[in-house]
């Protein structure tokens, strides 16, 4: 019973979306033709009193598709090394990591009776541009994301915390960063999961949720 009230509390939360986050670490900022190497998503779900929570996460290495660019200060920013023989061991190609990541949230998807899944990220258009880029590239036609629609916690946590910056919303929110952990994708989205979840959840206690909820019910006369 539990379980099934969890499912239709996270079905009517967004609008019947399910919000997955999103971080990808790439070699630098044009979508179209820098490389894609990191890919990390963390699904999300919900207890039956409503509050968000990480589920799982899933992470890959990418090897960059043939012809891509990689800009050194990229490499030195996120501390990726592409000759790391354990890097190149298990790195896939685009469309297997578009496909191992797609995979689960599509289950997710299901299971939490929503329509798709939306994008939550930090600096959400970034991600989300080279995501629908690799998609296009590799012709997958089943993206589980909205094409254009995602929630940015950036934006969020300024509202929120007064802090754009991961860290220091993080820090804001009492959560744990580890700046020498940071820019790995996998680090990235699984913070930037507990701050969205820690946001969501401290509107519905200060009673936003529970009151917008009410007033359309009132609305509609139930």
């Amino acid at each position: 019973m539990s379980e099934a009230i969890a499912r239709e509390l996270m079905a009517q939360r967004f609008r019947s979306y399910l919000p997955v986050v999103v971080d990808l670490e790439t070699g630098g900022f044009n979508a179209q033709g820098d490389a894609l190497l990191e890919i990390a998503a963390v699904t999300l779900t919900m207890d039956p009193e409503g509050n968000l929570l990480p589920d799982a996460t899933h992470a890959y290495h990418i090897q960059p598709f043939e012809g891509a660019n990689v800009e050194q200060s990229a490499l030195d920013f996120t501390g990726i090394n592409l000759d790391d023989p354990l890097r190149q061991q298990v790195a896939l190609s685009e469309e297997e990591a578009l496909g191992e990541i797609f995979r689960p949230i599509r289950k997710s998807i299901k299971a939490h009776g929503c329509s798709r899944a939306i994008l939550v990220g930090h600096n959400a258009a970034f991600d989300h541009g080279f995501l629908n880029a690799a998609a296009n590239r590799c012709g997958v036609k089943r993206n589980p994301f909205h094409p254009f629609s995602s929630f940015d916690t950036a934006t969020l946590a300024g509202l929120v915390y007064g802090q754009t910056v991961l860290a220091r919303a993080c820090h804001a929110a009492g959560i744990e960063f580890d700046n020498k952990a940071a820019h790995s994708a996998r680090y990235d989205t699984e913070r930037t999961a507990e701050l969205f979840c820690a946001m969501v959840n401290r509107y519905k206690d200060l009673g936003g949720w529970q009151l917008a909820q009410r007033e359309q019910a009132l609305d509609s006369g139930d």
